[in-house]
């Protein structure tokens, strides 16, 4: 259950040109499952709404820690600039989990595409240590823009990983598709977390190979909570609490099953 909470920053560095890695201490860390996200309010009051981060990783209390979490953002306006000021000691208002995580079981004993691109890479990685498959079915496919790969390291250690950079400077020149492609890969389901186009791409393959995709979708949330309706996505179906062919991502979501939603 989502809780609103006071906790305290442990360190932060900058991992890429404007991303940065913090890990905060909250209990709230232990409810915490890949895919979700938490709500991060910024110290300046003329900034009254949370900015939504997704779950980068997160640590169970044990005696040689505290139950920890990690965000890893970019700086995209005055809220997560204020945030990459924080240093080690700082409080930090936070309100989460929020939303719904990714099915683990759906991609238990199977050979899988977790696919991440940009910023929607951070998800991948608790998402690729909490699924029980084994490491070779793992296939980590992740898209940058340049060379500046971060997060590859930690990936590497617990799945197979694939590179595909925009100028071509690592791995596969192009995107994601572009380098299950180059690679000759096979899944049975797919995991991913990215822009719009990018999950485009995803949900056409998957449907071209008949696979289960389940996607998470990146959007500009306002309460995060479900309540204004300033983040929707086109479903299928009727949605039980709109009563039309849409959906609330900050708590339907953010992560669906493909073939429910028309992007």
């Amino acid at each position: 259950m989502k809780q609103k909470q006071t906790a305290r920053v442990i360190s932060q560095r900058e991992i890429a040109p404007d991303i940065y890695d913090m890990w905060i201490e909250t209990s709230l860390a232990a409810e915490a499952v890949p895919g979700q996200f938490f709500g991060v309010y910024p110290k300046d009051k003329s900034t009254l709404l949370p900015r939504p981060i997704s779950i980068c990783e997160t640590r169970a209390a044990d005696p040689g820690a505290k139950p920890g979490l990690r965000l890893v953002y970019r700086i995209a306006g005055a809220g997560t600039r204020e945030f990459s000021g924080y240093t080690a000691g700082d409080s930090i208002e936070i309100l989460g989990p929020l939303g719904n995580g990714f099915p683990l079981e759906a991609g238990k004993g199977k050979k899988v595409f977790l696919m991440g691109g940009g910023i929607g890479i951070p998800p991948i990685l608790e998402l690729a240590k909490q699924l029980e498959t084994g490491r070779e079915q793992k296939q980590v496919i992740l898209g940058y823009r340049d060379g500046a790969l971060f997060l590859k390291e930690e990936l590497d250690r617990c799945s197979s990983v694939y590179v595909a950079t925009e100028d071509g400077s690592v791995g596969t020149k192009g995107n994601v598709m572009d380098a299950v492609e180059a690679e000759g890969l096979e899944a049975d389901v797919i995991f991913a977390c990215g822009p719009m186009p990018m999950l485009r791409a995803v949900k056409k393959y998957a449907e071209k190979h008949h696979i289960p995709a389940y996607i998470s979708l990146e959007e500009h949330m306002a309460c995060g909570v479900g309540a204004c309706l300033g983040c929707v996505v086109k479903t299928k179906e009727i949605n039980h609490h709109s009563n039309v062919n849409n959906a609330r991502i900050c708590t339907d979501g953010p992560v669906f099953p493909a073939e429910d939603v028309e992007i």
